[in-house]
């Protein structure tokens, strides 16, 4: 587990150079979505992201912390909570059964996979201690700080700026290419930049 707060610990130290918030970054990010998307409790999240550590938890208590977390956080179309019997069907098991996972925290891995696809989660959501879970939801925000804070690192790890100081080098044709793969990354920036 150590493991795991080491490399949390980097990613912290990371996105608090590029939110310019060391040591507060639960300022800077969005709390209640990374505790949505990992199903760590807010408090923890805040902790985490502060340094601390998280609350030892057994397998079978996490397993079942993150249950009734998706019960209390996903609801059906209609707004409404989803009953343990929608639960059940969701899994493919009966209520019966979900109730003692609930008791016992150690359903099967085929059931909660079921769980997971169904409302979207990240593989591992179940099981993932809260230093790993919190470290891998912090992937997306700290790759688009990265991309703010340097809008060519992306060209740069796709191998175009290399490409682009062959050109002296290139023919006709391999320029073109190379143009035309310049103008789709561009396009597809603007356009994100828009959707934003």
């Amino acid at each position: 587990m150590s493991d795991a707060y080491t490399s949390l610990a980097e990613v912290l130290a990371r996105l608090g150079e590029l939110t310019g918030r060391p040591g507060r970054l639960p300022e800077a990010l969005d709390v209640a979505d990374l505790s949505y998307r990992t199903g760590i409790p807010v408090a923890v999240v805040v902790e985490l992201l502060g340094g601390g550590r998280a609350p030892e938890a057994d397998l079978a208590g996490r397993v079942r912390q993150r249950l009734d977390f998706i019960r209390e956080t996903r609801r059906r179309p209609d707004g409404k909570r989803y009953s343990l019997d929608e639960l059940a069907r969701i899994a493919g098991t009966s209520r019966q059964w979900l109730s003692e996972w609930r008791k016992s925290g150690m359903p099967s891995l085929e059931h909660t996979d079921r769980l997971r696809r169904f409302f979207g989660l990240p593989a591992g959501f179940f099981t993932a201690d809260e230093p790993e879970a919190l470290h891998e939801a912090l992937q997306p925000v700290l790759q688009g700080l990265e991309a703010e804070a340097d809008p060519l690192l992306r060209l740069r790890e796709s191998g175009l700026v290399r490409l682009a100081a062959r050109a002296p080098q290139m023919n006709a044709r391999q320029l073109a290419t190379l143009a035309d793969l310049a103008e789709m990354i561009i396009s597809s920036e603007r356009a994100e930049d828009t959707r934003r």
